[in-house]
């Protein structure tokens, strides 16, 4: 087995650049007299001959080195990257006049690296071309929205030997591939200021990588990294017997080797800041390309071009916010002031009635109970607004938040307004069951218990021929925002006519109020003491709530979203809410 020395100037004739030894000692950064030694021992032993160029035993010994193929990792939606990424996959942007991921594709190529497969989740069916343009092979990664790049590799782990882990949102100025590697390599580059999230190494005068830190460091690892056969097959040891806890599987694949650090070697190999790039924001990416400062194939943002009469240049400051299950959002600025564009999740059309929404959102804004919202376009689902800066979501313990909410609520619940489109938690309820059910989410023991008591409970409710009338039917915490003492009611996407305990059930199911809490929420809600009849039909309420956020739930998770303890929460409240309410029934 030849040396680290022996390799890199083996390297640097097998491609007809030792041009002398000064010239290899600059190239690679080792002393002239290292160099003069290892050439002295690759004579020696008949890899390079006098002239310095490799022999046929030197292309021998170089065979075991020789890199096989090449993972691309594709699946993720690059969410920091709002809000191109929301349109079309990161890798498949055009920078310079190329597509990303096909720039990789080729540098690969240049480098006799044939072997490649790129592994896909979101949006999948927009790369799929690249197997016929390019031969190469593609997998899917169905698990990409809800598990980490782990996730990736576990997909990928018989194709691992010696390998290049590729990222297909990477920019290479230079081409970072190489025919041949020594051992597993990680590229570095040196920052003057440590950023939180990234990984910075710390490494001897050899290169070997002895330490990681996260969030603090000198050298930042970027961009690709190479296993070698050795470090393969201990990793795919290790991430099989890892993956098996939730934890790894949230994990990137960089945090499972730092926390096994002493198991591997793995050399840092640094590059100029200039050679290895990744736009975190549309920002650097027009910072590096001009062509996206006054241009872009942006229909997000062409659309707020349209309703807020500015230019792609005045689009400033833009912040993904992660704050939802069921859409995707971010923040901007333009002309000094804040807005926020709320992007419809994928799929969310098959239970989310748009027109419906935005009918609701424009009455909240007449009623003054939202007036941030600007426009929302009613077909494809996006909504644009203002952006309330120092705002905080309502506190279910500051008895004057609840009482403004409530007494807010309340006031549009007595405007009995009609409307086009009906919520219909109940119907709704009964549509998240089939769905659940035919994913096999309804198989546990007291399944038809609940529902059997639910249904009675609900049926008492219709009995009472209460009015259905225009209601917010989202109304809990995280939608009702507050700044000084003014209260805006936000995301009016499940708003539609239904009966008025909607609400209030919603309220309850999603605070953690004891019964006697919501027996005092009730009557801060009426402003009076509740007379028997309305009592018991808003508890009821509360139990219908409670169920459907339980079914709502359960779907959720069943389409990878992790919903956590509401689940339980909600599943406990039904039962809770059910018994007492068909106690007040006389049932």
């Amino acid at each position: 087995m030849i040396t680290k020395y022996e390799f890199e100037v083996l390297y640097l004739a097998y491609n007809n650049d030792f041009k002398n030894q000064r010239h290899a000692a600059d190239t690679l950064g080792y002393s002239l007299g290292t160099i003069n030694n290892t050439v002295a021992d690759l004579v020696d032993k008949g890899l390079i001959d006098k002239n310095n160029a490799i022999t046929i035993n030197g292309e021998k010994a170089l065979e075991p080195f020789a890199v096989e193929n090449a993972v691309i990792m594709a699946a993720g939606m690059s969410s920091r990257f709002a809000p191109l990424s929301f349109e079309k996959p990161k890798g498949l942007l055009n920078v310079k006049g190329e597509i990303l991921i096909e720039r990789q594709i080729r540098q690969l190529q240049e480098k006799g690296i044939n072997d490649i497969t790129v592994v896909l989740g979101y949006m999948k069916e927009k790369f799929f071309y690249l197997e016929q343009k390019y031969g190469v092979n593609l997998v899917v990664n169905a698990d990409y929205y809800r598990y980490n790049n782990t996730s990736t590799l576990m997909k990928v782990l018989k194709k691992l030997g010696n390998t290049y882990i590729c990222s297909s949102d990477n920019y290479f100025a230079i081409n970072v591939f190489n025919s041949h590697e020594y051992k597993a390599v990680y590229p570095v580059q040196k920052h003057s200021v440590s950023e939180d999230g990234e990984y910075y190494a710390s490494f001897n005068k050899q290169k070997l990588i002895t330490n990681v830190t996260i969030g603090k460091g000198e050298y930042c690892m970027v961009g690709h990294v190479y296993y070698d056969r050795e470090f393969s097959k201990g990793f795919a040891t290790l991430l099989t017997k890892e993956f098996e806890k939730l934890e790894t599987k949230t994990k990137l694949w960089e945090k499972v080797y730092v926390e096994h650090l002493d198991q591997f070697t793995m050399y840092a190999r640094e590059y100029s800041p200039l050679d290895i790039l990744e736009f975190d924001s549309l920002a650097e990416l027009q910072e590096f390309d001009n062509y996206y400062i006054n241009n872009t194939d942006s229909k997000i943002l062409h659309n707020i071009m349209d309703v807020l009469e500015c230019e792609v240049q005045d689009i400033k400051d833009i912040v993904a916010i992660k704050d939802g299950l069921t859409n995707t959002s971010f923040k901007f600025t333009v002309r000094d002031k804040n807005y926020i564009y709320r992007h419809p999740g994928v799929g969310t059309d098959s239970y989310i009635n748009r027109k419906a929404e935005a009918f609701a959102q424009r009455v909240a804004k007449e009623q003054e109970l939202d007036d941030s919202f600007i426009f929302m376009d009613e077909e494809e689902g996006w909504k644009l607004s203002y952006f309330i800066d120092d705002a905080h979501t309502l506190d279910y313990h500051n008895d004057e938040e609840v009482t403004i909410a409530l007494s807010r609520i309340k006031a549009l619940h007595d405007l009995k307004l009609p409307g086009d489109f009906e919520f219909d938690i109940w119907a709704k309820t009964h549509d998240f069951i089939d769905a659940i059910s035919e994913r096999g989410r309804d198989d546990f023991q007291d399944f038809d218990d609940l529902l059997e008591k639910m249904t009675r409970v609900y049926k008492l409710t219709e009995a009472d021929k209460f009015d259905k009338i225009l209601c917010h039917c989202d109304f809990y915490d995280p939608n009702i925002l507050f700044k000084n003492s003014k209260m805006y009611l936000i995301d009016w996407e499940y708003a539609g006519v239904d009966d008025p305990g909607v609400d209030i059930g919603t309220f309850i199911a999603c605070s953690d109020y004891s019964m006697e809490e919501a027996f005092d929420i009730l009557e801060k809600y009426e402003g009076r003491p509740m007379s028997k009849e309305r009592l018991q039909h808003f508890i009821a309420y509360v139990a219908i709530a409670s169920y459907y956020w339980f079914i709502w739930a359960i779907f959720q998770e069943s389409n990878g979203a992790l919903v956590g303890e509401y689940l339980y929460i909600w599943y406990r409240y039904s039962y809770k809410y059910a018994d007492k309410a068909l106690e007040l029934y006389g049932e």
